[in-house]
C-alpha cells in the first residue's frame, strides 16, 4: 500500500511541477522580474500531497535564525525534498543547480526565468567563477542565494567534501552563510519510489555571520561540521542512538 501510495505521490509530484512550468512560462512575459510567487505555492501543495498520500510531513525548528535581507542558505542535500522544501522556507532565491536541468522541456525554460546559476559540475575551477560572479549579481539584485554544497545527493550517514562557491562567495561579499541541516534521506531516499511515513525535521543554524575576507576553507569547515554534525543529532534522537 505504501507503495502504491508512493507511486501516486511521484505522479502528482511530476504533474504538479509540469502545471507549475506552464504557469511560470505564462507569466513571464506579464512579469517586470520573474514569477517568484508561484515557488512557495507550488512547494506547499507539493509537500501537502506529500503529507496526505504518503503520511509523510515535516517540522520546521530555527525559523527565526533567518535573517533580515539577502544571504547565502547551504542545506544538507540527500533527498529530493530538500529541493521542493527551499522554495517554502526560504525568501526569493536564486538556485545553483546543474545546467542539465535548463535542457528539460517547459520545466527548463520554466525555470531559467527563475534566475538560477545553472553550472556545469565538471568544469571545476570554471563553474565556482561562475557562481561567485553570477552569484554576486543575484545577491545585488536582493535574491538570495540556496545551495547544496554536496553537489548531489548523499546517502543517509554519509558526507562527501562540500564545494568551496557559497563559502568564496560569502568571504567575498560580506554576505551570511545560513546552514540547513534534516534527515530527509532516511524518509525519501535518493533514486527510491517508497516514500516512508514519519516526520522529516528541518534545523535552520545559527548564520554564519564573520565571513568577509575570511579563508574560504574556514568557512566551509565550519558549515560543514555544524550541518554534518546535526544531521547525526536528528539521525540519532530519532533512532534511539
Amino acid at each position: 500500500m505504501q507503495l502504491l501510495r508512493s507511486f501516486l505521490f511521484t505522479t502528482f509530484f511530476f504533474a504538479g511541477t509540469l502545471v507549475f512550468a506552464v504557469v511560470v512560462l505564462a507569466c513571464a512575459p506579464f512579469s517586470r522580474w520573474h514569477p517568484w510567487w508561484i515557488v512557495p505555492v507550488w512547494a506547499r501543495v507539493q509537500l501537502g500531497a506529500l503529507e496526505r498520500l504518503c503520511g509523510l510531513g515535516y517540522v520546521v525548528e530555527g525559523e527565526e535564525n533567518i535573517p533580515a535581507g539577502n544571504h547565502i542558505a547551504m542545506w544538507k542535500h540527500s533527498s529530493a525534498f530538500e529541493a521542493v522544501a527551499q522554495g517554502l522556507l526560504i525568501p526569493p532565491q536564486a538556485w545553483v543547480l546543474k545546467r542539465e536541468l535548463m535542457w528539460i522541456p517547459l520545466l527548463g525554460w520554466a525555470v531559467h526565468f527563475m534566475r538560477p546559476i545553472a553550472i556545469n559540475r565538471k568544469a571545476g575551477g570554471s563553474a565556482v567563477n561562475q557562481v561567485v560572479a553570477h552569484g554576486k549579481q543575484r545577491l545585488a539584485d536582493g535574491l538570495w542565494i540556496s545551495m547544496f554544497p554536496e553537489g548531489t545527493r548523499t546517502a543517509p550517514g554519509q558526507t562527501r567534501r562540500y564545494g568551496i562557491s557559497g563559502a568564496l562567495l560569502a568571504s567575498q561579499t560580506g554576505k551570511w552563510i545560513l546552514p540547513v541541516a534534516h534527515d530527509a534521506g532516511d524518509f525519501w531516499p535518493r533514486r527510491a519510489l517508497l516514500k516512508k511515513p514519519g516526520t522529516i525535521r528541518v534545523v535552520i543554524g545559527p548564520p554564519i555571520t564573520n565571513t568577509l575576507g575570511r579563508d574560504p576553507q574556514d568557512i566551509n569547515a565550519q558549515v560543514q561540521a555544524w550541518i554534518e554534525a546535526k544531521v547525526a543529532e536528528i539521525r540519532a534522537g530519532r533512532l534511539g542512538r
